[in-house]
């Protein structure tokens, strides 16, 4: 066979894989880039123009929105924002991850039960779920009449329209967003590490501080960007349960492209939300190949000092 054959039977190898991995990979790129990239793009063409007199777009190049951005008044916002979606997402990993952990310690027939009752707030209407939350947390509501019941306090309190019942809201909404990326990095855990751990006389706490979480992180990453960055653009639990007092980046933005129908300004206010998911994947991506690269061996020193 001679050396131009066997390259164009390469060739042709080649040519057949691009193609079944275009074939499988096609209608994946085509979604992504109707519904996500052309539509960024758009944002990002519209922050640099001018609203309309009477909303629209004015086609004049522009940065104003941009300084717009950084006055005093939409940094409180912001402030505001990143301080209720960090909080939210600092609770929903103290809850989560043990959740997890006790998922994977359950037997085998009750993980897939565990895990369908995780996920079964997501079949009910996140209006209805957060409807919920008005009654339970009103003054006249369950929880303010146990405790007035239990002698615990004398009267009401205001739980409701408070920074606390939207860090609440947001917390049982996104918490499974949590439990889900955590149970699988701890799932697919090498078990014989713990083991080895806990045969040259590591306790417990000290084979989960040193083995368990330091190779479980990239799940916990993941857990805490699908909880904050959807917390910070979310307006729908702010409005409710906040009562409107609560203003949040994700409010702003609704109402910049429904309200004051400044969709230039509204894109730069988006811009900022998009930007910052991407920087935190970013992170997260850095740190996973960190932790895929030296996680084994440090686990392994640790088992080794233990």
């Amino acid at each position: 066979m001679s050396a131009s054959t066997t390259q164009s039977g390469r060739g042709a190898a080649r040519r057949r894989a691009l193609t079944g991995r275009a074939i499988f990979a096609g209608p994946g790129l085509l979604y992504i880039t109707l519904f996500m990239t052309i539509p960024v793009l758009l944002v990002l063409v519209y922050s640099f123009f001018q609203r309309g007199r009477f909303g629209g777009i004015v086609w004049e190049f522009t940065l104003e929105n941009y300084v717009r951005a950084f006055e005093p008044v939409y940094l409180n916002v912001l402030s505001n924002s990143l301080v209720i979606a960090g909080t939210t997402t600092v609770f929903a990993l103290v809850i989560g991850y043990p959740t997890a952990y006790a998922i994977t310690r359950l037997p085998k027939r009750w993980r897939t039960v565990a895990l369908v009752l995780v996920v079964l707030p997501f079949w009910t209407n996140f209006l209805i779920r957060t409807y919920a939350w008005i009654v339970l947390l009103n003054s006249e509501g369950p929880i303010n009449s146990s405790l007035v019941d239990a002698g615990i306090i004398s009267a009401p309190i205001g739980l409701l329209y408070t920074p606390g019942a939207v860090i609440v809201g947001l917390v049982y909404a996104y918490l499974p967003l949590v439990i889900l990326p955590v149970y699988a990095s701890i799932e697919r855990l090498d078990r014989q590490l713990i083991e080895a751990a806990s045969n040259l006389g590591a306790s417990r706490v000290r084979a989960f501080f040193d083995v368990t979480l330091p190779l479980t992180l990239p799940g916990v990453m993941i857990g805490a960007i699908f909880v904050f960055v959807p917390s910070l653009g979310n307006f729908v639990v702010p409005e409710l349960l906040g009562g409107g007092k609560t203003v949040m980046v994700g409010n702003l933005i609704r109402d910049q492209f429904l309200e004051a129908r400044d969709w230039p300004f509204g894109a730069v206010l988006a811009l900022f939300v998009i930007s910052l998911l991407v920087i935190l994947f970013a992170i997260q991506a850095a740190i996973s190949r960190r932790i895929n690269g030296t996680g084994k061996r440090y686990a392994a020193k640790q088992v080794t000092h233990a």
